[in-house]
């Protein structure tokens, strides 16, 4: 009883990249026990999971379009996809709600299962391999690609140094192109899809365009917990400061949050004074 209380009020606790990263590893862990326990092998509980680039497998099992992003080939691939995911996560739950982050996970993830599929059925450098997509790899790009497109001069401190994110973004995305020819093909190419996707909702966002609106109810109720949500994105309705009293027009609303995302840009969320911070936390109640 006290273990289920304990699971219980960690998930309710939890923000929704604590709640990911959770299931990765519990998924990681339980795909090692149960083979184990039942004496079969774990690649046999793999099997069902992956991403196969076989089109008439994924007739077989559809749900590994999703699937694939939640399992790990070992404790190394799973530790690096969740110590970048846990970063960049952090990053953009200071600027975004939990359903932005949500879509853009999910949607990256999709992006990256099809741009591998399609690719292992058009070029002829795949022919006649035998593969398998698997790991959180794309859904963790394209959180990347998306920060790194919306807040280019978001300043990253990497132990003594200090990079803007994009610079990062651009350093990720020509690894994963230089790496194509030599090995991991299908990796990368998931990559590349994960990160076109961030590319893309970021791109569409800045112009008022939410790619992933009016999806992903289920999974919004299923993983986002219920707190204020943060977010700077632009709004056609008048916000008003309630602390003040005022009243604030489109283009006024706007230029705030500009000039507030170059500050966070320049010197970091925490360079923020309160009432910045309070602005930024009723604007993502809107």
């Amino acid at each position: 009883m006290e273990l289920n209380n304990g699971i219980k009020s960690f998930w309710n606790k939890a923000t929704i990249a604590e709640r990911f990263i959770a299931v990765n590893v519990v998924l990681f862990l339980l795909v090692r026990i149960i083979p184990f326990l039942f004496s079969f092998s774990t690649n046999a509980l793999l099997y069902y999971v992956e991403l196969s680039q076989e089109i008439g497998l994924l007739l077989f099992k559809p749900w590994s379009i999703l699937t694939y992003a939640f399992f790990h080939i070992d404790f190394s691939h799973l530790f690096w996809n969740m110590l970048l995911l846990w970063g960049i996560s952090n990053m953009f739950l200071n600027l975004f709600d939990q359903r932005y982050y949500l879509r853009v996970y999910v949607l990256g993830t999709l992006f990256g299962a099809l741009f591998y599929l399609v690719s292992y059925q058009l070029f002829p450098a795949f022919t006649g391999s035998n593969s398998a997509l698997i790991g959180a790899s794309a859904a963790v790009m394209s959180l990347v690609i998306f920060l790194a497109t919306y807040t280019p001069d978001y300043i990253v401190r990497i132990f003594t140094f200090k990079i803007k994110l994009w610079y990062i973004g651009l350093f990720l995305v020509l690894v994963d192109l230089i790496q194509l020819p030599n090995g991991n093909a299908g990796g990368h190419i998931a990559h590349l899809g994960g990160a076109y996707l961030g590319y893309l909702y970021a791109t569409k966002l800045k112009s008022s365009k939410d790619v992933g609106a009016g999806f992903f109810k289920f999974l919004e109720r299923l993983f986002t917990k219920s707190s204020p949500l943060k977010t700077v994105h632009r709004s056609n309705k008048q916000t008003k400061n309630k602390s003040k009293g005022d009243v604030l027009s489109n283009d006024e609303r706007q230029k705030k949050i500009d000039a507030i995302l170059d500050k966070i840009s320049n010197s970091g969320y925490e360079s923020l004074s309160k009432a910045e911070k309070d602005f930024l936390f009723r604007a993502g109640k809107k």
